[in-house]
């Protein structure tokens, strides 16, 4: 049994959420979203509010190695999730209605929120960022950033909420307000740069693009991320994993990381998620940020006055377990000697809303039928939680238009926007563009490369050498961590002489797709072309290489020197490698100021 479409008695359209034939006030779409929220919340069981604080990760389909989304939402009540994958436009839609019919079928008709982090960029991380679902591409963030286009931006972020809204995403798992101040870590292609002022103003024209002036009906919700600021990670290693457990500020520069964070409560970001680590040395308690009460009471809701719903990142407390592939264990850096409804408990004082990632609501109640946690903290942060369902309008008409859905997602119009976008945030480092009929290349499709030149096997029998290059990292062990790329930025010692090599027998364009500040010391002497790059397809890289097209993007971060310039500089200061080899804002604008 779904949510029929009745009519009240003065013709007033309502879904009969609660199958009951009568108009209750939250289902009367004409009321103020604080009245829904109210009347909803007095009827809501304490079971079914633990349900809504549980935000939980799934497949499309009922089958693979979590659970299926008819149990998670019919036997547990969960209403929140974040996709592990995105099928075609017209399977993630399906998908979506059938979901919103499995959570109107329940006693009060709950819908359900589906969410994603970013799925418009080329690069795939099981934990972080997605490819696939045959959205518009453009450049990852940092691409965004390198535009310094905010109209662009917005314009672009329109279309990303737009192609979401169309399949039933309607919470965008991202941005990332974090700033690149440590040229190692694994995730500063998902962040908007090294500069807070650039960060500022891309990042709020990005949440203005996806949710609008305000959070509505046409609106995709933005969970801004990582609060206060997961950039100054310990020597660059990832939070994901316990080496990377602490965010440390050996240059005091702790503020300068809330400045985007400002930005995105300006342009009135719904949701916000913490950072895993612990800001070490900040003056804040020494827990992750999840667990923290100074970071989500005191600074994020005392200090800025947020109200919006917290959600934890996910699978800080209980990890996670994909049977017969891989367990995960959980980021509770700080609290590991506490148990799990300790740590259950400390997270709701705290002041956060939602458990990421996690699918139990005997967590939350738990810790209620033991007195840890009143019933009345629950209450507030299911207002929370409610009021964005309300306010997206997700109560009044959760489905979308399957066949819609495949004429709206990947448009013609989209992906020239895409790649409008990719060609703007190419970089002109050193060099002039290559001119000659035969070509050599290196990390280049060779039928689009034929469109340019004849393709030779051998450098030496080119006019000219295109080579597209990927930033340096250092493998590492476990298969999660693997795919964040960490460590050195430097080339290894024998590909930088084979790459300087090959540019001295034929001119060469060395594109290097930044992901991370990679270290082009050893190629700049040798390069005719020196181009970075953010994501961006083999012909959009081409058209610029050979001059049919303008670069006009600008480096949204230094590119240091060396690896011992960066292990020399403070993890929280921007700008604080000396000599870099390119500067922020290369090659247009001069160096941003220091802290």
């Amino acid at each position: 049994m779904t949510a029929a479409l009745l009519h009240h008695h003065d013709g007033t359209p309502f879904r009969d959420l609660n199958h009951n034939g009568t108009m209750e006030p939250y289902e009367d779409r004409r009321l103020p979203v604080e009245e829904r929220v109210d009347d909803l919340l007095d009827r809501m069981t304490l079971a079914e509010k633990a349900a809504l604080m549980c935000h939980g990760r799934m497949l499309p389909g009922d089958h693979g190695p979590f659970p299926s989304g008819a149990h998670l939402i019919t036997e547990r009540g969960l209403t929140a999730f974040g996709m592990m994958a995105v099928p075609d436009a017209r399977t993630m839609a399906a998908w979506n209605n059938h979901v919103q019919d499995l959570a109107a079928a329940g006693r009060l008709g709950i819908p359900v929120t589906l969410a994603s982090d970013p799925r418009h960029g080329f690069t795939e991380n099981p934990a972080t960022t997605f490819t696939g679902g045959g959205f518009s591409t453009g450049p990852e963030p940092i691409g965004l950033a390198a535009t310094d286009d905010p109209a662009l931006v917005r314009e672009y972020a329109g279309l990303i909420g737009r192609e979401l809204r169309a399949v039933g995403i309607r919470l965008a798992i991202h941005p990332m307000a974090d700033l690149a101040t440590e040229p190692r870590w694994a995730r500063i292609a998902g962040t908007f740069g090294e500069d807070a002022d650039r960060a500022s103003r891309i990042i709020a024209a990005y949440i203005r693009g996806l949710q609008g002036e305000r959070v509505g009906p046409d609106s995709v919700a933005c969970m801004t991320k990582h609060f206060p600021g997961g950039g100054p990670q310990f020597r660059g290693e990832d939070s994901h994993f316990a080496a990377g457990r602490r965010l440390v500020y050996p240059g005091g520069a702790f503020e300068r990381h809330l400045r985007p964070f400002e930005a995105a409560f300006e342009a009135g970001t719904a949701q916000i998620m913490p950072a895993y680590a612990i800001p070490s040395g900040s003056g804040l308690a020494e827990v992750g940020a999840n667990f923290n009460h100074d970071v989500i009471t005191g600074l994020l809701r005392g200090r800025y006055g947020f109200d919006g719903v917290v959600c934890t990142d996910f699978n800080a407390i209980t990890g996670m377990d994909v049977p017969g592939i891989v367990s995960l264990p959980p980021r509770h850096w700080g609290v590991e000697e506490l148990s799990v409804p300790e740590q259950v408990a400390l997270t709701l004082h705290a002041g956060a809303d939602q458990l990421g990632g996690e699918t139990d609501p005997e967590l939350v109640l738990g810790v209620v039928r033991s007195g840890a946690v009143s019933e009345a903290r629950i209450d507030e942060s299911v207002r929370r939680i409610l009021r964005d369902k309300f306010r997206l309008g997700l109560f009044d008409d959760p489905y979308v238009d399957v066949e819609a859905a495949a004429e709206l997602v990947g448009t013609a119009e989209g992906r020239a926007l895409g790649r409008r976008v990719q060609a703007r945030s190419l970089v002109h480092l050193a060099g002039r563009p290559l001119t000659g009929a035969r070509l050599y290349v290196e990390g280049v499709d060779r039928e689009v490369a034929a469109r340019y030149g004849t393709l030779v096997e051998r450098p030496e029998d080119a006019d000219a050498a295109v080579i597209r290059l990927a930033t340096p990292y250092e493998q590492r062990e476990g298969l999660l961590e693997q795919a964040f790329h960490s460590g050195s930025l430097e080339f290894a010692p024998a590909e930088a002489g084979r790459l300087a090599a090959l540019a001295g027998a034929v001119p060469t364009a060395f594109v290097a797709q930044l992901e991370r500040p990679a270290v082009l010391t050893p190629l700049e002497p040798h390069a005719a072309l020196l181009v970075g790059e953010f994501g961006a397809a083999d012909d959009v890289v081409l058209d610029a290489v050979f001059g049919r097209a303008p670069m006009t993007g600008t480096l949204p971060f230094d590119l240091p020197r060396s690896d011992a310039a960066v292990e020399a500089a403070r993890e929280d200061v921007p700008f604080d490698t000396a000599d870099p080899l390119f500067r922020c804002g290369h090659p247009t604008a001069p160096r941003a100021a220091s802290v």
